[in-house]
């Protein structure tokens, strides 16, 4: 087992997790995690998913028990029953999905459940509250209103609004939780900007991600967890991304995106004209048998609504669309699915999976009707093409009776495509197909991709990594403010020219 300690000075050391074991029921989440945390430091936590970053981090922040193992902070031994435990000492977690209330104002958010200090005689001084959120804001250089409605905020000012409600409990410890997967690259690095002026102020950050280029622009030191073990804390400047893939999944993997040649023919989707008021217009495009066609262009240069349009989930002003070379009325998803087409969407958290089903109800959701007779589903049929599919995606379980929420973030990723395989589309539609999951299962489901591209299907790939468009796609469109602004071909693109299309540079 490769392991390398963590070059900083052992003074410097403000938390310390040593030999920490957690298991639930049967299963061995983590088995004498050693994990070290300095000050000013910005250190990356990685591993496939179900490595243990979570379990392991749950724990930080008080939210689960530790089983066996010992935390020390700045030196001293503390036991941590509860998430306000961890507040009290310094200790916050930022979450990949939201905690903050969207029907209530900035303010209101951030002081939530603290009130009392802004009382006088029993009254809430509202003023007081106000002022105080705005030094908050202030001391972060945040442009965000402390009376604006959450509701009104866009993903990445509520993700800076949970890092200022962190910094309220004066912590001195941030975990961030895959804290840029829905944020756009100017969104991005004002994130970064925030937390290295934290790092210079002496706060520490957890940084868990799975995106290797911003491990290494961002942080100092990584930790690697496999199999809920710890494998390895390294110098980010010491340690290569060839490295950190190995020590991720335990083999080497040769290749992120295993691109086959396909044959390419006749067109399976035309779009002419495409428009939708204040989203996009004259979209035009063209995506055929077996091709992988990118689309790639910043958070909100309208790529998705292109996308959501054309498979019925929002209407369009005008335009057309043409399957096989005939017109088709798309209305609502059900037409598109009628019509050959399937997608699978961007959020897989709140659009794609259904957590409290099987995964056999999840993968068999977009084709009740073949599976049911007399309005009754044939559970043993469903079972049956379940599997069949299953087994063609490499998806290994024991049982599709499982619930969605029990499966990884790459396992739930391809039940998903699943769903849309047993349609049998001659077009999928791939929004953010990795997003929030690990370099292995990031591997394997590109893999599926373009085996999908072989056997005839034609895919249109959206994604906001542009090393995934250039490694998988065979065609690439930049979007921008609603227009297609660039295409070329795969052998022709480059990243610098991608990017400076994307910003209009």
């Amino acid at each position: 087992m490769a392991h390398m300690s963590s070059p900083i000075n052992p003074a410097d050391t403000v938390l310390e997790m040593r030999n920490i074991s957690k298991h639930f029921g049967g299963v061995c989440a983590l088995e004498g995690v050693h994990f070290r945390l300095n000050k000013g430091e910005v250190h990356a936590l990685v591993g496939e998913n179900g490595a243990g970053k979570s379990t392991l981090m749950n724990i930080l922040s008080g939210m689960i028990r530790q089983d066996s193992g010992e935390i020390f902070l700045k030196g001293l031994k503390i036991r941590l029953n509860s998430p306000g435990d961890a507040l009290k000492k310094g200790i916050a977690m930022i979450h990949q999905e939201l905690s903050l209330v969207p029907t209530v104002d900035v303010a209101e958010n951030i002081w939530m459940g603290r009130e009392r200090q802004f009382r006088r005689f029993g009254l809430l001084s509202h003023r007081k509250r106000y002022a105080a959120t705005e030094q908050l804001l202030g001391r972060l250089s945040l442009n965000i209103p402390a009376r604006a409605g959450l509701k009104d905020l866009s993903i990445a000012n509520g993700q800076l609004v949970e890092l200022a409600r962190a910094l309220s409990f004066r912590s001195s410890i941030i975990i961030m939780d895959e804290p840029t997967s829905a944020l756009a690259e100017s969104e991005i690095r004002l994130l970064y900007r925030i937390i290295r002026d934290l790092a210079s102020r002496g706060i520490s950050t957890v940084f868990i991600s799975h995106k290797l280029d911003e491990i290494f622009e961002i942080c100092d030191c990584i930790t690697i967890l496999r199999d809920g073990k710890h494998i390895a804390t390294v110098d980010r400047k010491k340690a290569t991304k060839a490295e950190l893939v190995k020590w991720i999944v335990g083999r080497e993997i040769s290749s992120l995106f295993p691109k086959m040649e396909a044959q390419i023919s006749g067109n399976a989707l035309e779009v002419r004209d495409l428009c939708r008021q204040n989203a996009f217009e004259n979209i035009n495009f063209t995506v055929r048998r077996g091709e992988i066609l990118g689309f790639c262009g910043l958070l909100g240069s309208g790529r998705t609504e292109i996308m959501r349009a054309i498979f019925g989930l929002d209407r369009f002003d005008s335009g057309m669309i043409l399957i096989e070379g005939k017109p088709v009325s798309i209305i609502s998803p059900r037409h598109a699915i009628a019509h050959g087409l399937g997608m699978v969407t961007e959020d897989r958290v709140k659009q794609g999976a259904v957590y409290t089903l099987p995964v056999a109800a999840n993968m068999s959701l977009a084709c009740l009707r073949k599976m049911s007779a007399l309005s009754f589903i044939r559970f043993k049929q469903e079972n049956a093409w379940c599997r069949k599919i299953a087994d063609l995606i490499s998806l290994a379980l024991p049982s599709l009776s499982l619930l969605m929420k029990s499966l990884s973030g790459g396992n739930q990723q391809k039940a998903i495509i699943g769903r849309w395989l047993l349609t049998a589309p001659k077009v999928l539609i791939l929004d953010e197909p990795t997003r929030g999951i690990d370099v292995g299962a990031k591997a394997e489901i590109h893999g599926l991709i373009s085996r999908l591209a072989q056997q005839g299907m034609a895919i249109i790939l959206v994604s906001s990594e542009l090393p995934e468009i250039l490694g998988m796609s065979d065609t690439i469109m930049v979007v921008r403010n609603g227009r297609i602004v660039h295409k070329c071909a795969r052998t022709d693109a480059n990243q610098e020219t991608l990017i400076a299309h994307a910003f209009g540079a």
